[in-house]
């Protein structure tokens, strides 16, 4: 069982969510961010993952000030997860963000897997599906989008994490390691779900998402199961909740929205279009929070 756990970017809007959902379950984190996470418990390393020096450093280096009591040098890590990008376009120049984003990812991965650090998992995203940030008003090629969907960003963002999950998949095959990408949906965080009033109401503004959402709390129960779950290889889940953030059933839903769009198979109840049906059957998510919950 995994037990430490080197986590980039715990200090982001999922992030902060996940770190303190890993550490109640019995975890031992180091964040590795620009900036301090708060979170009892849990240091962080203020660190640039875009260079590689720091990168191998950060993996090799005490958690605390603990570390220095027991003796001997740090050990490597059990696994890492590896969150920290830039989170979308207009924030950075589009050649920052897709060097920013490509470059961590192969630099921690690279360091992972020469440290012989076997379970690594890295944040994709929903942009993969290349809607959320396409010029125009972009059709999705079927519902529902599952991990064997043919991904075609036209973004500097989506594109970046097209890429990582390529780097993730060789480095997965050449060291024989576990390497898990997520395809992380729309976060929601407890505050947002208000919001969802005025998603029902113009349930167009929700295409860019595929009408679904990651509660970021569910996140850290996804990314638990992944550090729990060996022997995997290479894989790619999409990391969302069970549900479409609309009021009618999905079937119903889509063909009154988007009759253009062909099924691939039968949708039934309210799966959202985003399919986690995946992670549901080989890792055994169970949602907690439903967005009706809260709306």
């Amino acid at each position: 069982m995994a037990t430490r756990i080197v986590f980039t970017g715990g200090s982001g809007k999922a992030g902060k969510h996940v770190v303190p959902w890993l550490k109640a379950k019995g975890y031992d984190i180091l964040n590795v961010d620009l900036k301090p996470l708060d979170c009892p418990g849990v240091n962080t390393l203020l660190a640039d993952i875009t260079d590689s020096g720091q990168v191998f450093n950060a993996l090799t280096t005490h958690f605390g000030f603990e570390g220095y009591d027991q003796g001997q040098v740090p050990g490597r890590p059990d696994a890492v997860v590896h969150f920290a990008a830039v989170p979308r376009v207009l924030i950075n120049p589009d050649n920052t963000t897709f060097a920013v984003n490509t470059v961590s990812t192969y630099n921690v991965i690279e360091a992972a897997m020469k440290l012989g650090i076997r379970k690594v998992i890295i944040a994709s995203s929903e942009t993969t599906y290349g809607v959320c940030f396409a010029e125009g008003d972009k059709d999705y090629h079927h519902f529902p989008l599952e991990e064997d969907y043919d991904i075609d960003p036209m973004d500097s963002y989506g594109l970046s994490k097209l890429v990582n999950e390529k780097t993730a998949k060789a480095f997965a095959m050449r060291y024989g390691a576990d390497v898990y990408a997520l395809r992380i949906g729309n976060v929601i965080e407890p505050h947002e779900y208000p919001a969802f009033r005025g998603f029902l109401e113009r349930p167009m503004s929700r295409k860019r998402n595929a009408w679904s959402y990651i509660d970021a709390r569910d996140l850290g129960q996804i990314v638990h199961l992944c550090i729990e779950k060996d022997g995997l290889g290479f894989q790619v889940f999409n990391a969302v909740n069970d549900t479409i953030t609309a009021k009618e059933p999905t079937a119903a839903f889509l063909k009154k929205h988007c009759p253009q769009i062909p099924l691939k198979r039968e949708m039934s109840g309210h799966e959202a279009p985003l399919s986690n049906r995946k992670i549901r059957e080989v890792l055994g998510f169970k949602e907690e929070h439903d967005w009706r919950k809260y709306v």
